[in-house]
């Protein structure tokens, strides 16, 4: 076939819409807001997300933005003010986001952003540092009731997951909720580095970010905050070990403000879209994530009934 031949039947081919996407129109480019420091579970998700996107031919390229702290408020205030009415806006979130808001009572709002999807939930560990004299949950827990303020928590943002767990330990064994003594970082990295550097009597976080440090043996696990043991895991649950406590860690997307109907179709179609690649399904066998899609209104009203349940929760163990 003559190049000039070959030329016209390409162009005759795009304007009946016969080629495929990548030759045909390239997808949007993407921004996606990442309220956490790097490092951290938010980051992890945000950036698998993107790649996902990106593979799946949903997004020709994704930019990234992390904006940490008061446990995810600050990034969503940027979020919120900046990205108005932009159809290419995503921020990741989730559970922290939430406890956050009700312990900082931030002047942003979670409706103020366009919910899209819950994409995957994770349990928690609790982990002593390598060195720690202490050797499981009974030690930690028999100083607790020794002296409340000697045991240093380490994890997230006030509000996390990790925290409302602490707290929530601290009521079962008898301990005032309002005694412990919780250090909060910005990002999973932070959390990590004190953890490692024995800053920390015990830290907090999704299994996932703290995998590679217990296999190495530079962490301890002492309990899991699931119904029942992780799969592939020893970690015996706190349940197990006569602590009543089980909280889970799930995350997802939001849109930007003022987005319309169709625009946020087109952004749950893409982001479900993204799940369903072999990037993504990648991403969750190398941090150990549990699927967990739930989209659009249905995932609306799982945010306010969560945002509900969390409040009583810490309200319970003296938190609020």
């Amino acid at each position: 076939m003559r190049r000039d031949t070959f030329l016209k039947s390409l162009a005759a081919m795009a304007a009946v819409g016969a080629l495929p996407l990548s030759a045909n129109a390239a997808g949007p480019n993407m921004k996606m807001m990442i309220p956490a420091n790097p490092g951290g579970g938010w980051d992890t998700t945000g950036r698998a997300l993107g790649k996902a996107l990106i593979d799946g031919g949903q997004a020709s390229t994704v930019t990234y933005d992390n904006k940490g702290g008061a446990a995810g408020a600050l990034g969503l205030a940027q979020f919120v003010s900046g990205s108005k009415g932009d159809p290419n806006a995503l921020m990741v979130m989730g559970a922290v986001m939430l406890g956050g808001i009700i312990t900082g009572k931030p002047p942003v709002d979670l409706h103020q952003a366009t919910p899209i999807a819950r994409i995957t939930s994770e349990y928690n560990v609790f982990v002593l540092p390598a060195n720690s004299p202490f050797k499981t949950m009974a030690d930690v827990v028999a100083q607790l009731k020794k002296d409340p303020g000697s045991v240093k928590w380490g994890g997230g943002s006030r509000g996390s997951t990790e925290h409302i767990a602490a707290a929530m330990i601290a009521r079962e064994v008898g301990v005032d909720p309002a005694k412990i003594n919780y250090v909060a970082f910005r990002g999973g990295g932070e959390a990590t580095a004190a953890i490692l550097g024995g800053n920390v009597t015990v830290g907090g976080s999704g299994f996932s970010e703290f995998a590679e440090y217990i296999k190495a043996g530079k962490m301890r696990p002492i309990a899991v905050t699931s119904g029942t043991r992780l799969e592939g895991s020893n970690v015996p649950t706190l349940k197990e070990q006569g602590i009543n406590v089980e909280i889970g860690n799930w995350r997802g997307v939001y849109g930007a403000p003022g987005i319309s109907a169709a625009q946020r179709k087109a952004l749950i179609d893409m982001v479900l879209a993204a799940l369903k690649t072999p990037a993504w399904n990648e991403a969750l066998k190398k941090n150990d994530w549990t699927p967990a899609v739930l989209s659009g209104d249905a995932f609306s009203k799982f945010v306010d009934d969560e945002f509900a349940s969390l409040r009583a929760t810490m309200v319970k163990s003296g938190m609020v």
